[in-house]
């Protein structure tokens, strides 16, 4: 099976092979010597990638399911270079697929075990589904709320009866005789009794009722417990099989078991992701590893954060435990060190030809660990110039954690007591503000609340608005089903409000200067992309539907003017618009 591929099937055959501008190092410390190792993303490798794009999206059989696809340009011993692909997992439920890199020996090993495990996996799949659709919750959740509703309304007449017994018990007792007093009292205590006895049954009934369709629920929420315990044992039994069977080889000809590098058990999936398959094909067929990309394609994922199109470093929790291992007896590689925001006109060129052809690029990514340019420091605060692409503060989960602030507080000796005021999207660069003590944070971010803090955005649309300056203000809602995503709901949303003023036409796209007057998520990005705003997205913003290849989102905060607290002067802030 060929998977050796040539330069010209991804990419034009006038685009610079020696481009290496490097925007993310996959790394890992060598476990002999300890040295760091690293292997580059360039502009190179990136571009053949966009060219996988262009395939991919030519079939809709890769658009079914989400997940991660890689590239590895490799040289031959005759000094050629070739590229790899992988997928992670399984594509369309198979392993091998011609033309693309096999999966790591060992899997052949557990093949009939994984069969028959995957099988057992998905027979508790649809059973829980079963389970957790059960009718009679519904039925017990519909007679619930009959029966409160009706003790409610009997609790509401008793004690509308009991306060005229009481009343009454206080005119009779200074009218009636005693005999008559006697009489009158019991009549009245036995009322009570049977609205008590009138309450009793209904309860009764209540339970009679319920009780049945309550055992049910539980002894299916205990069986559905007994199968997610169940499904766990099985999942881990495998990869533990998979972990002993699965061998990993380096490019010092060394192999070992991933439970021999992973001891502690490794994550499912561990093994199948898109970088360890290259890296082990490469170095079992002497082939030298240049750069490496990987990307996400296919549906979104909602719970990481995988947007199609965008590249994405190893994971930290399968691919990057890894990396010091499978990078082990390469000789290290010297990249130029370039400005990250910088393009080279071939570069450009790919762009322009693939921008034609609707295919998703991803932003650039800062280097991880990279200095963070400041624009302004003193004692109580810093601001600094956010690259594109990196987070602002770290993300939930543990391959989010890179970010402005946790680099900060790496480098710096008070990092630990820095905290970010506001927040600027991944995606977008320019001024951040971060408080060096608590006392300036509370102040400033009061600034933030009161709107007393002046902010001034570049960004550049994707096409042409047909009003030169204005106000919109249009509502805005976060749907919690589909975070972060932000839209105008003039019955929930909250007010949002920006001015914009057209900076200049640059052939079919707007520069357009943008002064947020409230600081809503998304804001900028969806008064530009709604029809209820300018109607253009801003280039570069996939997520409100920019379908044109651009190196980054085109959004940049500008200037920030605010008062100091400490030092009771109007600090104005700028950062130069780098597109």
């Amino acid at each position: 099976m060929e998977v050796l591929h040539t330069l010209s099937d991804f990419i034009d055959s006038d685009f610079a092979v020696s481009d290496s501008s490097c925007s993310y190092y996959y790394e890992g410390r060598c476990l002999e010597s300890g040295n760091r190792l690293k292997l580059p993303r360039t502009s190179m490798s990136e571009a053949i990638a966009h060219g996988l794009m262009q395939q991919l999206a030519k079939n809709d059989c890769y658009s079914r399911e989400g997940k991660m696809y890689g590239i590895l340009l490799v040289e031959l011993p005759n000094g050629e270079q070739r590229v790899l692909k992988a997928f992670s997992g399984l594509l369309n439920g198979c392993s091998v697929v011609e033309g693309w890199v096999p999966p790591i020996p060992g899997r052949d090993e557990v093949a009939l075990e994984e069969t028959r495990t995957l099988a057992q996996l998905d027979a508790i799949k649809q059973e829980l589904l079963t389970l957790k659709q059960l009718s009679e919750r519904q039925q017990y959740q519909t007679l619930f709320d009959e029966f409160e509703q009706q003790l409610q309304a009997m609790s509401d007449r008793h004690r509308h009866c009991k306060d005229q017994r009481q009343e009454k018990r206080q005119q009779i007792c200074n009218t009636l005789s005693p005999e008559a007093l006697t009489i009158a009292l019991e009549q009245l205590d036995e009322e009570s009794r049977q609205q008590g006895i009138e309450r009793r049954q209904l309860k009764r009934q209540q339970n009679a009722v319920l009780q049945p369709l309550q055992q049910l629920i539980a002894a299916t929420d205990a069986r559905i417990s007994s199968l997610k315990q169940q499904r766990k044992t099985l999942s881990r039994q495998l990869q533990a099989q998979m972990d002993a069977s699965y061998s990993l080889t380096n490019f010092s000809g060394r192999s070992q078991s991933l439970q021999q590098l992973m001891p502690g058990g490794s994550p499912t999936g561990t093994g199948d992701c898109c970088a360890p398959k290259l890296l082990h094909y490469a170095a079992t067929h002497n082939l030298k590893p240049l750069a490496m990309a990987e990307f996400w394609w296919g549906a979104s994922s909602v719970n990481q954060d995988k947007i199609q199109g965008e590249f994405y470093g190893a994971c930290a929790e399968r691919c990057q435990p890894l990396m010091g291992f499978l990078l082990s007896g390469l000789k290290p590689i010297s990249i130029p060190n370039r400005d990250f925001h910088t393009t080279s006109p071939l570069l450009l060129n790919r762009l322009t030809h693939l921008r034609k052809s609707n295919v998703f690029d991803s932003p650039v990514f800062s280097p991880i660990k990279g200095e963070i340019p400041i624009l302004y420091e003193d004692e109580w605060l810093i601001a600094v110039n956010k690259p594109a692409g990196l987070l602002s503060v770290p993300g939930r989960y543990r391959d989010r954690q890179d970010s402005v602030l946790s680099r900060l507080r790496h480098l710096r000796a008070d990092g630990m007591a820095l905290a970010s005021v506001h927040r600027l999207d991944q995606e977008t660069s320019g001024i951040l503000l971060l408080a060096r003590d608590r006392q300036t944070h509370r102040q400033l971010s009061q600034q933030f609340q009161q709107r007393q803090i002046h902010k001034v955005y570049e960004a550049i649309l994707s096409g042409a608005v047909t009003v030169d300056q204005g106000v919109i203000d249009l509502p805005l809602w976060g749907d919690p089903e589909n975070r972060p995503e932000q839209k105008v709901d003039w019955q929930h949303g909250k007010p949002s409000l920006t001015h914009f003023q057209v900076m200049a036409t640059e052939g079919d796209y707007t520069r357009v200067e943008f002064t947020p007057l409230t600081g809503r998520t998304h804001q900028l990005r969806v008064h530009a992309a709604d029809t209820q705003g300018l109607g253009v997205t801003i280039l570069g913003d996939r997520f409100y539907g920019c379908c044109a290849v651009t190196s980054r989102l085109h959004l940049h905060a500008r200037e920030l003017s605010f008062e100091h607290p400490q030092l009771e002067k109007t600090l104005h802030l700028q950062a130069i618009t780098p597109f």
